[in-house]
């Protein structure tokens, strides 16, 4: 029996799938396809968290943090290392992410030190095609695995691709 792909559930997932429909057909849409996931794919793999989640999805409106964070109980929150530490700030200047926003760089750095095969995600600001672009060569020339960064969408169409 082959061992399940592991994937690192990014914050926008779990947002994504406990907020009300949008009226916003794009973002109803990645709705639908994070619900999808979370249904019919979420069980063929490895999910993983980490406490960067957790704190992003406490914020905001109780109730709705309450659902997020009821959603992503049981997953294995995968630990800050020292190298997690020292990877994220560097991938926060190459990539110019903001202050603001820097917990998207720990998000890549959590994902790629802890060796995971997919980086789960709807964020686009700074985690888009761009990013991971410089990020993937970044990684390859100081001989770093990079986790196929994917969107919700990814499972449709390779279900559609393995079922035809």
């Amino acid at each position: 029996m082959s061992k399940k792909k592991s994937i690192y559930i990014e914050t926008t997932i779990p947002s994504y799938i406990t907020a009300k429909d949008s009226r916003d057909l794009i973002r109803l849409a990645r709705q639908l396809s994070a619900r999808n996931f979370w249904e019919s794919e979420r069980k063929k793999y490895e999910l993983f968290i980490s406490d960067f989640v957790i704190a992003e999805c406490e914020k905001g409106d109780k109730k709705a943090a309450q659902k997020r964070l009821s959603l992503l109980k049981g997953l294995t929150s995968l630990p800050t290392t020292p190298e997690v530490m020292r990877l994220a700030p560097v991938y926060k200047d190459l990539l110019q992410i903001p202050e603001r926003a820097k917990i998207d760089a720990f998000h890549f750095a959590i994902a790629v030190v802890h060796n995971t095969d997919y980086l789960l995600t709807w964020n686009f600001a700074h985690m888009g095609v761009e990013a991971y672009s410089i990020l993937l060569k970044y990684n390859e020339a100081h001989g770093i695995k990079t986790p196929l960064l994917i969107t919700p969408d990814f499972f449709i169409q390779l279900d559609e691709e393995e079922n035809g």
